[in-house]
Parts: structure tokens; C-alpha cells; sequence
């Protein structure tokens, strides 16, 4: 028996930015709780995204729209630099 995968409305999913960046997983997650606290890293709901043909030294993470500018002022206070922000993997790898 298949289970059948339940689909989300187009207006209910999260609408997410993708940034690129030179630096570890673990120092971003580090770097958001640091600044913006266990409650501001479950608001941005801060996902690493896992790409095979990236090289070992960048990271793809995602994040909500609405708290791109508190997670990348929590990067840049922890010396961490954003290469690139997109709406979409595929325009981030361009």
C-alpha cells in the first residue's frame, strides 16, 4: 500500500530566500543564535540546503523572506560574508 503525499496550496507554503555563503553550518547556526536567540532562529526557520556539485568550502542555507535582513545582520556581526541571495537554488547557482 502507497501512501499518498499531501499537497500544500501554492498561498500556504513558506516563500523563502537562498544565500550562499564561504563558511560551515555549524558557525551560521551558531552566528543566528548568538544574535537573534533560540526564538528568533525558530522565526526564521533556518535551513541548510544540501547540493552535491557545490565545493566543500560554501554552504546554501534558506531562510524566510521576512527575517532575511536579521539573519544576514547576525552573519555579518559574526564576520560571516553573503556571497549571493535568490528566490530559487537554480538562480542562486548562476
Amino acid at each position: 500500500m502507497t501512501m499518498k503525499r499531501l499537497k500544500l496550496k501554492t498561498s500556504a507554503r513558506d516563500k523563502r530566500r537562498y544565500f550562499l555563503t564561504r563558511s560551515s553550518n555549524e558557525s551560521i547556526e551558531k552566528a543566528i543564535l548568538e544574535y537573534l536567540g533560540v526564538l528568533g532562529f525558530a522565526k526564521a526557520t533556518y535551513k541548510k540546503i544540501v547540493d552535491k556539485e557545490l565545493p566543500q568550502d560554501k554552504t546554501i542555507g534558506s531562510c524566510l523572506t521576512k527575517s532575511l535582513n536579521d539573519v544576514r545582520t547576525a552573519l555579518s556581526m559574526a564576520g560571516i560574508n553573503i556571497e549571493r541571495v535568490s528566490g530559487t537554488i537554480k538562480g542562486l547557482m548562476r
